[in-house]
């Protein structure tokens, strides 16, 4: 994996090195300095390069993602203004940086209330009984393993796939048990369903978030990629299927209830999304202010439960020998407990990211990567081997790097993009946070080597979903 990504970026740097691909350093007009062929621009893609190393052997150092990337902008930002300004132009790298600054910002916010909403009905013990049912349900293995993957695909659209992805797996962990190939398979079908689904909404992944944050897709046009998207799932899971074991697991009996307000917890959800798609589609404002408005039902509705709040003794039908079974009413709820349990290892590594490579982009090399992909490639090329480079490297800096380029595309080819960038990483195990997570949940039966195994499979169905999407949405090239 590392060795792959170090080859990725020495090439990228011999690219870069190519005479004529880059202007020497010096004014490049007005008070910005081509640094692509500049110690100083060399020594950020060593310096860049060397963090997303440690953020890719995550699994082996168990130091946080968010650590090296969050140094390594720091770094790459103080030596960009250092040369600035030992050049006189003194606000042109401060400029820049806070223009990265306001791009993360809105995606922190956005993605702060979603957590805080993902963390609340987690809470409520909402997505604990999703999968108390389905494991008392007396499904044969074959039908788990549909089951997971279709609730996967529909359920990632809504909440973050790596959220769904660790839900079904623990369904797929409770019923399979010591079964090896069906807890290997099924979290295949699990990755591969949950970010096919996160692909056709601006909600499903980070990506797609960008990119209707950009205003370059709107909300609308994200569901033309729906088809796709069941392709990119569909093919693989339907020969993988054929592998699953015809077993039928033994049924298991567990009561588990919704906490109150559970159900109005999910109602504020939907109507928290609704108003962020009607500030950005009607009122022209960022969608993190939407998100930030339905924050505010979220914490209204918090202080009703926590006002109207009686401790379990408190409860008519209070019984001292099932105290454990009304736990939930113990503590009353707590909005800011949700909020505290965000991501924030997560959110720390997007800042790490957007200002790393926007530091690049700043240097000149985003413009260089754009020449050599969209214009001697072609978008088509350039957009299919974005989905392969997501299989390896992270998808969040590669679109925010594709964003940044800002190439002349049609709608047709930015769809694209958005597919593969939000699928290209099913390839291989390590290629999204969804993949990454569950080795670690099912450790020692889905495995790196085990999805490496499937990844023809897969990878059939990456191309079958851009096939499909050239037929299905030709009216958009």
């Amino acid at each position: 994996m590392i060795k792959a990504s170090c080859k990725l970026f020495l090439q990228l740097f011999v690219l870069l090195g190519i005479p004529g691909l880059a202007m020497a350093s010096g004014g490049a007009g007005g008070n910005h300095i081509d640094l692509t062929t500049h110690w100083v621009g060399y020594l950020s893609l060593v310096i860049f390069a060397v963090a997303y190393g440690f953020v890719m052997a995550e699994e082996y150092t168990h130091m946080r993602k968010s650590k090296p990337v969050l140094l390594a902008a720091g770094i790459i930002w103080g030596i960009i203004g250092w040369i600035y300004t030992t050049h006189g132009f003194t606000h042109a790298a401060e400029i820049a940086v806070r223009h990265n600054i306001l791009e993360y910002a809105e995606l922190f916010l956005f993605l702060l209330v979603a957590m805080t909403y993902i963390n609340a009905m987690e809470e409520r013990q909402i997505f604990e009984t999703l999968r108390v049912k389905m494991v008392s349900a007396g499904f044969s293995l074959r039908q788990i393993f549909w089951l997971t993957g279709v609730l996967a695909f529909f359920i990632s659209p809504v909440a973050d796939n790596l959220t769904t992805a660790l839900l079904m797996c623990a369904v797929v962990m409770a019923i399979g048990k010591g079964n090896v190939k069906f807890v290997s398979l099924a979290c295949i079908n699990i990755v591969v369903a949950a970010n096919a689904g996160g692909a056709f909404s601006p909600f499903g992944d980070i990506t797609t978030l960008m990119v209707w944050q950009k205003g370059i897709v709107s909300f609308g046009t994200f569901f033309n990629l729906f088809i796709p998207s069941v392709v990119n799932w569909i093919v693989p899971a339907v020969i993988m299927s054929f592998a699953v074991p015809k077993v039928e697991p033994a049924t298991c009996e567990v009561d588990v209830k919704l906490k109150r307000g559970a159900l109005v917890v999910i109602g504020l959800f939907l109507a928290t999304i609704a108003t962020a798609v009607s500030f950005h589609n009607f009122l022209h404002l960022p969608p993190m202010m939407g998100m930030m408005t339905g924050l505010s039902y979220l914490k209204l509705y918090g202080y009703y439960l926590k006002k109207t709040h009686k401790n379990a003794e408190d409860h008519p039908d209070y019984d001292p020998e099932k105290a454990e079974e009304r736990l939930g009413d113990v503590v009353a709820f707590d909005v800011f407990r949700s909020v505290a349990r965000a991501e924030w290892d997560t959110l720390m590594f997007f800042y790490g990211v957007i200002l790393c490579v926007g530091g690049l982009g700043f240097i000149g090399y985003l413009a260089v990567v754009s020449q050599i992909m969209y214009v001697s490639w072609g978008p088509t090329t350039a957009n299919v081997l974005v989905g392969f480079l997501s299989a390896i490297v992270d998808n969040i800096p590669v679109m925010f790097a594709v964003l940044s380029m800002e190439p002349e595309m049609s709608m047709g080819q930015w769809l694209l993009v958005t597919l593969t960038a939000g699928v290209g990483g099913s390839m291989l195990s390590i290629g999204s946070a969804a993949g990454v997570a569950l080795m670690g949940q099912a450790r020692g039966m889905y495995t790196f080597g085990g999805h490496m195994k499937w990844m023809p499979v897969i990878a059939l169905g990456y191309f079958a979903s851009i096939a499909t999407h050239f037929f299905v949405n030709g009216r958009f090239f």
